[in-house]
């Protein structure tokens, strides 16, 4: 949306509009976009991976410790971008007693690292620290995207630590999109399959892993005219309004932060996962087992976006019919892939579902 220029003189306007828009921008520093802010104490340290523990907001409702798991492919901040919009802080809000893995910045030095060591390493003992911490034999696995099909794994794979299992935007059967209606659903599914399998190799490794920059490219072609319009468009809509554009400077600086991909893991995501579909095959192996999916005998909850341009909707339903309970649920909300975080308009209901699942399982 183009803004409202007033009748009249429209030069006038404009250049007040930016003036004051250049006053505001000269006094906002980088601490200012302040992305990830929810206070919380680090518990743990393993190579660049750190177990964190979020402060309590309120009383403790939910007993049972709930571990996130973002993907690699970006940073958990997504979760927690700002004070209003955070389902970090509206969860907590809720009583959870919410613990972060969070895999850092990986760079060349993680060049051979494979899912096996994120799920079977990584997951596990952060899995251990928690239940050390607080007591319990099982805790809450909550993951998104790409960590939610770790934590899938890893509850098949270790279903004695897990007490539930909440994936969010998850992508399971990797080729459920080609009986996906919506047509705009499943560019990157289709991208991925169509790559030369010795290309991806080239790629990782000639960089050690898939470089951020390569995949925020490849995320901005798959929105074209608003990774075109936003910055002449959307910005100077929101530019002279502090709260507005904070919110911007706020989400292209999470767009900006995306880290390398460890690259052995790359290799498994881009060619065992989206080309092979191993997953729902039964034949995805980690660590020597066979990634079970019918093993995940923890209640489970499903969420996804039902405008979800890079995970379409069909990709996460497919976990229905492969787990092992018959305790699952499922939550469908509006909104694309990011926005089911960000939004006002999903925030309530994304932590209302889960708070309500996690509180009746407790």
């Amino acid at each position: 949306m183009s803004p409202q220029v007033p009748k009249g003189d429209g030069f006038a306007y404009m250049s007040d509009k930016l003036l004051k828009a250049g006053k505001l921008l000269s006094s906002i520093k980088d601490e200012d976009v302040d992305v990830g802010a929810t206070p919380k104490t680090l518990v743990m340290r393993r190579d660049k991976v750190e177990l964190f523990r979020y402060t309590p907001l309120t009383e403790q409702k939910v007993k049972t410790p709930v571990l996130l798991a973002y993907g690699l492919i970006g940073r958990y901040t997504m979760a927690d971008l700002q004070e209003d919009r955070s389902l970090v802080r509206s969860l907590l809000q809720e009583g959870l007693d919410l613990w972060l893995v969070d895999w850092g910045q990986p760079n060349r030095s993680e060049r051979w690292l494979t899912i096996d060591d994120y799920v079977d390493d990584y997951i596990h003992a952060a899995v251990e620290r928690v239940c050390r911490e607080t007591g319990y034999d099982k805790i809450t696995l909550l993951g998104i995207c790409e960590g939610g099909v770790f934590t899938t794994c890893y509850a098949a794979l270790h279903p004695d630590k897990v007490k539930g299992l909440v994936l969010t935007i998850t992508p399971i059967d990797f080729h459920a999109d080609r009986d996906d209606p919506d047509t705009h659903h499943g560019f990157l599914n289709v991208w991925t399959r169509s790559l030369d399998r010795a290309d991806i190799d080239r790629l990782v490794d000639v960089y050690g892993g898939l470089p951020g920059e390569f995949m925020s490219s490849v995320f901005s072609l798959m929105t074209p005219m608003r990774s075109l319009t936003k910055y002449n468009i959307d910005l100077i809509d929101v530019i002279d309004d502090e709260a507005k554009l904070m919110n911007f400077l706020r989400m292209e600086k999470w767009l900006a932060d995306r880290p390398a991909h460890p690259g052995e893991a790359a290799k498994q995501w881009l060619k065992d996962l989206y080309q092979d579909n191993k997953l729902v095959k039964g034949d995805f192996v980690l660590s020597g087992r066979r990634v079970d999916l019918s093993k995940v005998t923890a209640p489970v909850l499903n969420v996804f976006a039902l405008n979800d341009h890079i995970i379409p909707p069909t990709c996460s339903r497919a976990l229905r019919a492969h787990v092992g309970t018959k305790d699952y649920s499922e939550i469908e909300l509006p909104g694309g892939h990011v926005g089911l975080f960000v939004s006002s308009k999903s925030q309530g209901s994304l932590t209302k579902g889960i708070s309500e699942w996690l509180s009746a399982r407790d």
